[in-house]
């Protein structure tokens, strides 16, 4: 299946390199032509998260939207989970969030859901991929038809509160002192507001976007920042999202950062205890920890694994009856509250165990001993390094140094010209030699 626009998370790239106002005018015509389906007045909803190219494809979406007969409602900064919320609340025919997730600011993105707030399948895509190759100057709306556009105001808090509904109705934040780092992102107002209004003490950072600090030395991504608030501040627990607020790690007390295995692990425990767990099991990707899949084993839960992307995960999940999942990196579907990883429901989750056992941060998160787990980004300029037969051969005695000891995986990142070089086992300079040979090898082609 080639796709030519559409990566693993929508389509993503440099700001009017790749994601030019042409290329969202024409993915606002041809998203809007693939889902009007009937004589009503359709409407999309459009969020976005804090870069400052964000105006100028919002901007080229409208236009593209109300060229082919769209009303659009604008929601401005929002997380990407409350566009999925909101395009299936408000009723939406399709939602859009213009992010580039967890990049720099001179990345931007286009991610679309359907009416059922979940991301759009890869034959919807490929449709609407065709049409953005093709002509619309037949297809364009009648000057009667066109559609209109205006900001809607009131989104914010209806997000809080079904942030906020997730947790017991007598389920309160009080007594902890918590650190927020919103990555100068799409959470900077509502993640705050939320943990406030359930009692929490709330130390923020990364809540002063510029339109070019999303993501810098902060967040997700970046979470030194926030171990340094979290010791300085005395916090109970630190909570870094990403600029889209799709994804979350937890710092404890100490300033140590907890990974989504981890978290996955807290919630899966919690939710097999209370008989919240709709399979005995979690669906998590090729990149979890097999310290993670032991300790879940232990419990009698089964770790389900997919290939790296949530949008696999959430398919493994649908598909076969899972309510759990999530990568390592922090993305956490919890899909009996959402369509799509939310970062600051995940959070509360957490919290809530913390609050139930009365425990400290770094022992309610610290569930397993992970694997020494090594990872590796090696970039390229172009062509495709894996088929190249020195890193090929490269692999192949990488694989025969582990012996059964461990396991590799070698794969292209979805979203940037990226080889990510993953290898763990029990025995880490076994690991860090079988993943310095495959890097050599591919650093030596991509050069």
């Amino acid at each position: 299946m080639v796709r030519k626009y559409f990566g693993t998370d929508g389509i993503r790239g440099r700001a009017n390199g790749v994601i030019t106002p042409e290329l969202a005018l024409k993915v606002g015509q041809a998203a809007g032509l693939v889902f009007k389906n009937g004589e009503y007045r359709h409407r999309v909803l459009i969020g976005k998260d804090t870069r400052l190219s964000g105006y100028m494809i919002e901007t080229a979406l409208v236009a593209g939207f109300t060229s082919v007969g769209m009303d659009v409602l604008l929601t401005g900064p929002m997380p990407t989970p409350a566009v999925a919320m909101l395009t299936r609340s408000m009723r939406a025919d399709l939602g859009v969030m213009i992010s580039a997730s967890h990049n720099a600011y001179d990345d931007n993105g286009i991610k679309l859901f359907g009416p059922d707030g979940f991301k759009l399948s890869d034959e919807i895509e490929l449709k609407i991929e065709k049409l953005v190759d093709g002509d619309f100057t037949k297809k364009l709306a009648k000057p009667a038809d066109l559609g209109r556009a205006k900001r809607i105001d009131g989104v914010q808090d209806r997000y809080i509160e079904f942030a906020k509904r997730t947790l017991p109705r007598n389920m309160s934040l009080e007594g902890l002192r918590v650190a927020v780092d919103c990555a100068n992102g799409a959470a900077y107002r509502v993640a705050p507001e939320a943990l406030w209004e359930l009692g929490a003490e709330v130390v923020a950072v990364g809540v002063e976007p510029d339109g070019f600090n999303i993501n810098k030395d902060c967040g997700s991504t970046a979470p030194d920042a926030l171990a340094r608030k979290v010791r300085e501040v005395r916090a109970d627990i630190g909570i870094a999202l990403d600029g889209d607020a799709d994804r979350v790690l937890i710092v404890d007390e100490r300033g140590h950062a907890v990974d989504g295995d981890q978290l996955m692990a807290v919630i899966a425990e919690s939710w097999n205890s209370d008989g919240r767990l709709a399979k005995p099991g979690v669906v998590a990707t090729v990149m979890s920890n097999l310290g993670f899949e032991r300790y879940l084993g232990s419990l009698g839960l089964k770790l389900e694994r997919t290939a790296v992307g949530d949008r696999y995960v959430l398919e493994r999940m649908l598909a076969q009856g899972y309510n759990l999942g999530g990568e390592t990196s922090g993305h956490i579907i919890l899909s009996d509250y959402a369509t799509t990883g939310d970062g600051l429901v995940a959070a509360l989750q957490v919290m809530a165990v913390v609050k139930k056992l009365d425990k400290p941060v770094s022992e309610v998160c610290h569930r397993f001993e992970p694997l020494p787990q090594i990872l590796r980004n090696v970039r390229y300029k172009k062509g495709k390094p894996l088929e190249d037969a020195k890193v090929r051969s490269a692999i192949k005695a990488a694989e025969q140094k582990l012996d059964g000891q461990g396991r590799l995986v070698i794969r292209p990142s979805g979203t940037e010209p990226v080889i990510r070089v993953m290898g763990e086992g029990d025995d880490k300079a076994l690991v860090e030699d079988a993943v310095d040979g495959i890097v050599e090898a591919l650093t030596d082609v991509a050069a």
